[in-house]
């Protein structure tokens, strides 16, 4: 049995239930919260620079700053989540969240603004490992698929609702409402955490806790997520990005050997061995760069190319959350057929073909005659990738290692979205750059460089499905036990 709910039993369905439809829209409203919060703030920025005096440069903190965060301290969150108390790690998260987002809309200058979306991260990073482990331990077999391609669906919606959110809150309210707009929200989680999820209890006595562990994971990541992220302005053969990468290699590589010496790491690196995970996590990384620089790319195209207001940018998105629920919900329904493989390859190659076709967008396109189509395309492939990388991701791992397996997958996607949004900003500012030296007009340049950085973000997609089909093609079979940990059975299809 969970640590939270009652799970699914032979005798019934419990997401058929009142209190099992309750619990999965609990949790799937904390993963809706923490990705919307990482788009919500972009087309907000032109007004936040105005009012509060940024620079171009350090702008940049109110996006990077969440995301360096958020990413950097995932791994710690999932595994304290395991050993403190999913419950316990989801509450704390979502009273920081909340307090963060407050001082947000409230700051009244750079630093406040900033420090609030660092503290902002650090609360997604413990809530959202937290939320995804209490599903996966919670609902089982057909209930399990079916949680798993809500939970994707909505993840992969969050981004483009962000948007059109940012953009309606913006034009409307004022730049501070993209951050209260958070404050009901947390208070809804809250509210539901306390009262439908039952107290957990602490897995480990202090003496367990790996603190070294901890900060050499910690630093590691944070210091490769903050490069990837200064990367494109420092350039990728400066000194700075290249020490930085460095060193957060070494740092992760005394971090795998502290593990291996440890009686009770932070990270089991038994883990890996569990069929398919590893592949998952490899996908995903990919997948997003391509995703996650799509939606940059397409959103400053209709903004300053196309003229487009910022809601009305955030209105172009609305249909690919459709096509997004459209695609996780064949997936759901397609996995105990099929197994995880050929859904995150079909979803990959279709995905694909939208980026593809949307790097062909003229100066002069229209959203009818060249975004509307690729877009969905491209939404219906993110659903069906999505909910199968999750569920290939959560498939056979051992409920005490629930939170560190959905710490890695939602890593996976972080570092996914900065190394992406890093590579294929200098890609497509060269490219531009180098027109405008040509004398090419700004818009030909920057359409150009954004064709460049799509067409490389599709083939991006073309790799996520190449490794995808070297993964193991699992149903989604429910979590081990704790004693299958270090030599978990197979939970795939051998074929």
């Amino acid at each position: 049995m969970s640590d939270t709910t009652t799970a699914s039993t032979p005798q019934g369905s419990f997401l058929a239930t009142g209190r099992g439809k309750i619990t999965l829209a609990l949790l799937c409203a904390v993963t809706f919260l923490d990705v919307m919060d990482g788009s919500i703030v972009n087309v907000a920025l032109p007004t936040i620079r105005t009012d509060l005096g940024f620079s171009v440069q350090n702008l940049q903190w109110v996006v990077s700053g969440y995301l360096i965060t958020y990413g950097g301290f995932l791994l710690l969150g999932g595994r304290a989540g395991d050993l403190l108390g999913r419950r316990r790690l989801l509450i704390a998260g979502t009273v920081l969240f909340a307090a963060s987002s407050l001082a947000c809309g409230l700051a009244a200058g750079q630093g406040m603004l900033v420090g609030g979306r660092l503290a902002q991260g650090f609360g997604a990073a413990m809530m959202s490992p937290a939320a995804l482990s209490i599903l996966t331990t919670t609902f089982q077999g057909a209930d399990r698929h079916k949680a798993l391609g809500v939970w994707a669906g909505i993840s992969g919606a969050a981004s483009a609702v962000g948007l059109l959110f940012g953009g309606l809150l913006t034009q409307e309210f004022g730049w501070r409402w993209v951050f209260f707009v958070n404050l009901p929200m947390c208070a809804l989680v809250l509210f539901g955490a306390l009262r439908i999820l039952k107290t957990d209890h602490r897995r480990s006595v202090p003496g367990d806790f790996d603190a070294l562990g901890a900060i050499l994971v910690t630093a590691g990541m944070l210091l490769l997520i903050f490069t990837l992220v200064k990367a494109p302005d420092a350039g990728w053969g400066a000194g700075r990005t290249i020490g930085g990468l460095v060193a957060s290699a070494a740092l992760m590589a005394a971090f795998g050997v502290n593990e291996q010496r440890r009686a009770h790491p932070l990270v089991p690196l038994s883990i890996f061995r569990i069929k398919g995970l590893a592949a998952a996590d490899a996908t995903q990384v990919i997948a997003w760069a391509g995703f996650y620089s799509m939606f940059f790319f397409v959103t400053l195209y209709m903004q300053n190319v196309l003229g487009y207001s910022q809601l009305r940018s955030g209105l172009a998105y609305v249909p690919v959350s459709v096509g997004i629920g459209f695609g996780s919900t064949v997936a759901t329904k397609m996995f105990v057929r099929t197994g995880t493989r050929p859904i995150i390859v079909s979803g990959a190659l279709l995905a694909a073909g939208g980026i593809l076709w949307l790097s062909r967008i003229p100066v002069d396109g229209t959203y009818l005659g060249n975004l509307l189509v690729p877009l969905v395309i491209m939404g219906t492939g993110l659903g069906l990738l999505y909910a199968g990388v999750q569920t290939a991701a959560n498939a056979g791992v051992p409920e005490d290692q629930a939170g560190l397996a959905a710490a890695l997958i939602t890593t996976s996607f972080q570092l996914g979205s900065a190394l992406g949004l890093a590579v294929f900003s200098g890609i497509a500012t060269s490219r531009t750059n180098h027109l405008l030296a040509a004398h090419a007009s700004p818009a030909q340049a920057l359409t150009a460089g954004f064709q460049r950085a799509l067409l490389i973000g599709a083939l991006c997609l073309v790799a996520a499905g190449a490794i995808a089909l070297r993964a193991s093609n699992t149903r989604g079979e429910p979590a081990g036990t704790p004693e299958t940990r270090h030599n978990p059975k197979p939970s795939y299809d051998p074929a």
